[in-house]
């Protein structure tokens, strides 16, 4: 048992190294030895044109190929050649074949082994013909896929219902779908020795700045890893801060949300059997911004901006401070609200550090707990959860009123920010900042608070800075950052796109004039 398992690998590695001999035999006992015994690896022999003298065979993965397509494919290498009496002795190259038995198939030749294989477990077919120093690989992909849904993370009032799946064709066709710019490009990659999953980079060739896309290319390419199963793992081997909490490549499931960040200049990777693309370079404001502030009216659009910047902020900082003015800042407090909260801590037996430390490790436990039960009870077992909790903790005397408000607004918060990804982040920043206001007070927090502001001046995102347009300033940028300025005055792109003129100028709309003219 243990030669056979030792010497199985390097005989397949051999095995797929050889070229595609014209002798029917030797392919399939190549095939063989490489699939094994697989019972999903199917194979039908054929005779072309009906004639004995020239066997074949054809290989295919049931479940990944069409099984229409494959029926169509034997239909024409059998019966249609015999039906119109053609001699297979004629049919002597693989573009002679194509051209006059499978008109109607995409086909193309392969010459060796390995690439055979890898377009047969994508879901292609492989065609081998006795005679021929050639294969044909017929594209035949048609596995079960799940239909396109509105993301469930990233939720909008008003635009697209769509979402992307897992299947990376029909994604890179819905950005296809708004993007009809015969400028927009799509290149494949393959990463993963043993997954071998399909990556397709997508830009517009006349947006995007110089240098961008062959760095991205660079970086892809240099990923030497087995599998690749989900986003998560290309996002962690191409970002320029690997060691930073910061997000610096965007995440998406929204076909809007991508096509938006291609008009933009920016790059686009698509990777199969995941709903998520990476967008590349990105900055930290975009993570804060949502699609529903373009498609809403732009006083709305800006006024929902600054209620998702103030969210930010009370999720990351509101505990620290509460804790920093109770334990070292009681003149800071007025004077009413002090006893108020000091009347409510009378009975609490734990520093107040230790108090928000526990009521924010509850809170994170029971939304994970909510997260991973299953969804029909999820959602009960964590509001429920966090008022039976919260209240039975109050009257026990382990908590303070005061202390479950601060956490409950907290949570709220970070469930404004519309990146998940973005508020996993404001989740671990909360707990340093913490520590430090509790135990050094406002110079902890204050130190605290300008380490992070300092590490995020000094990272960058594809060699943009991560702060970019505030750091280094950028005056035309401005009008798309803190606040979304009105549609007819965005007629400039991002700084860093090749192309700047987004619409022309004048654009603001106004009534006719009396005497009937614009």
């Amino acid at each position: 048992m243990s030669d056979v398992s030792g010497e199985a690998p390097d005989k397949i590695l051999e095995e797929l190294k050889k070229s595609i001999q014209p002798k029917l035999s030797d392919n399939v006992a190549a095939m063989d030895v490489i699939m094994g015994q697989s019972v999903d690896v199917l194979k039908r022999d054929f005779m072309l044109c009906g004639s004995t003298d020239h066997p074949g065979a054809i290989y295919f993965l049931d479940g990944m190929a069409d099984a229409t397509i494959v029926d169509v494919v034997l239909k024409s290498l059998i019966t249609y050649g015999s039906e119109r009496k053609m001699d297979p002795a004629q049919l002597t190259t693989v573009d002679i074949i194509r051209t006059e038995l499978m008109i109607n198939a995409s086909v193309k030749p392969v010459d060796h082994i390995q690439a055979a294989v890898s377009a047969m477990v994508s879901g292609d077919t492989l065609v081998f013909i006795d005679g021929l120093e050639q294969g044909m690989i017929v594209s035949s992909r048609g596995w079960k896929d799940r239909g396109v849904e509105e993301p469930a993370s990233e939720n909008n009032v008003r635009g697209p219902r769509d979402g992307f799946t897992e299947t990376i064709r029909t994604n890179t066709a819905n950005v296809r779908r708004r993007i009809r710019d015969p400028h927009l490009r799509i290149e494949p990659m393959v990463i993963g020795t043993r997954t071998m999953t399909d990556i397709n980079i997508a830009y517009i060739q006349d947006l995007v700045k110089p240098g961008l896309v062959d760095e991205v290319k660079k970086r892809l390419g240099g990923i030497k890893i087995d599998a690749i199963l989900e986003s998560g793992y290309i996002e962690e081997l191409i970002e320029d801060s690997p060691l930073s909490p910061f997000n610096t490549v965007q995440s998406t499931e929204r076909p809007d949300k991508a096509a938006s960040a291609l008009l933009e200049g920016r790059v686009v990777i698509f990777i199969d059997n995941t709903p998520v693309v990476l967008i590349v370079p990105t900055f930290f404001w975009q993570f804060i911004q949502a699609p529903d502030d373009y498609y809403n009216r732009y006083w709305v659009g800006s006024f929902f901006r600054i209620v998702r910047y103030f969210a930010f902020l009370i999720s990351l900082l509101l505990p620290s401070i509460y804790v920093m003015l109770v334990s070292f800042h009681h003149e800071m407090i007025p004077t009413q609200l002090a006893l108020t909260i000091a009347s409510g801590r009378e009975v609490v037996p734990f520093p107040v550090l230790l108090e928000a430390l526990i009521m924010e490790l509850a809170f994170e436990l029971m939304r994970e707990a909510g997260l991973r039960m299953p969804k029909p009870i999820g959602q009960a077992v964590s509001i429920v959860g966090s008022l039976i909790i919260g209240q039975a903790a109050v009257q026990a005397g382990l908590v303070s009123p005061f202390m479950v408000i601060v956490v409950a607004i907290t949570g709220i918060s970070s469930f404004a920010i519309p990146s998940y990804s973005s508020s996993l982040a404001l989740r671990m920043f909360r707990f340093p900042i913490l520590i430090a206001s509790g135990t050094m007070g406002l110079l902890g927090f204050a130190a605290t608070f300008f380490v992070l502001l300092l590490h995020a001046l000094s990272i960058r995102s594809f060699g943009e800075p991560y702060l970019t347009p505030l750091s280094p300033f950028r005056p035309s940028d401005q009008r798309d950052t803190m606040l979304r300025a009105p549609m007819w005055m965005l007629n400039s792109r991002p700084g860093f796109a090749q192309d700047q003129d987004r619409m022309g100028h004048d654009q603001m709309p106004a009534p006719p004039k009396k005497d009937g003219s614009q």
